[in-house]
């Protein structure tokens, strides 16, 4: 791996992805080299890999039902549906992304990685079927409101949406209510994953979908 990334998995992944460790390296080198090589990754990035981006996305998983089908919206490096597809080989996972050379890349890397369960998609959000998908993940794609359009038509009734948010995470959600609301949503919770692992805790917007857009059903808040 790359001088400015530990050539060693990190303890921490051999202990919560004990079976998911060496395609994970895998996974960091190719990020390291031909994702900064082509502009998906920054180079300041790469020796925060691990912390920032790969255990930060792999704690997702721990809100997906068994056997979820799931699609990835705006994945661009593979974050986080190529991660899931690693730790979570019971998923289906696409992975949604209209750009040809971000595209290239990850069928490079899904090839590479032997990622049967993982599928490369090139196009928006928008243009594929409703109603597709048990969850939707997307990670710093839009703020929620507009994400959730993108996002939410796209997941079964009961599927989930989960945003992967920084600190502004509550302000969008309120700030999002009444658009929620007009898509259906249910259920809306915010939660800190990793608290007790991680450096810095991941955060994650999920909302549970309703029985269509513009439905009856209200939001709620849980936190």
């Amino acid at each position: 791996m790359t001088d400015s990334v530990s050539r060693e998995t990190p303890p921490l992944v051999e202990k919560l992805f004990p079976r998911a460790a060496v395609p994970l390296s895998a996974y960091a080198e190719l990020l390291a080299t031909q994702g900064t090589l082509r502009g998906l990754i920054g180079p300041r990035e790469v020796p925060r890999l691990w912390d920032r981006h790969l255990l930060n996305c792999a704690v997702v998983e721990r809100l997906i039902p068994e056997g979820s089908s799931v699609a990835d919206v705006g994945t661009g490096a593979g974050l986080p549906g190529i991660v899931l597809a690693i730790v979570r080989p019971d998923l289906q996972v696409d992975l949604i992304e209209p750009l040809l050379r971000r595209t290239t890349f990850l069928q490079e890397a899904v090839d590479e990685l032997g990622l049967d369960n993982a599928t490369v998609v090139r196009a928006r959000a928008e243009d594929l079927p409703p109603a597709s998908y048990d969850v939707v993940t997307s990670r710093a794609v839009a703020p929620l409101g507009k994400l959730a359009r993108w996002c939410l038509p796209l997941c079964v009734e009961g599927g989930l949406m989960l945003a992967m948010k920084g600190s502004s995470a509550e302000e969008e959600l309120d700030a999002s209510e009444r658009e929620l609301m007009k898509l259906g949503a249910e259920v809306c919770h915010i939660h800190q994953l990793g608290g007790d692992e991680l450096a810095h805790p991941t955060t994650v917007v999920s909302i549970v979908a309703g029985r269509a857009a513009g439905g009856s059903r209200h939001a709620r808040h849980g936190r």
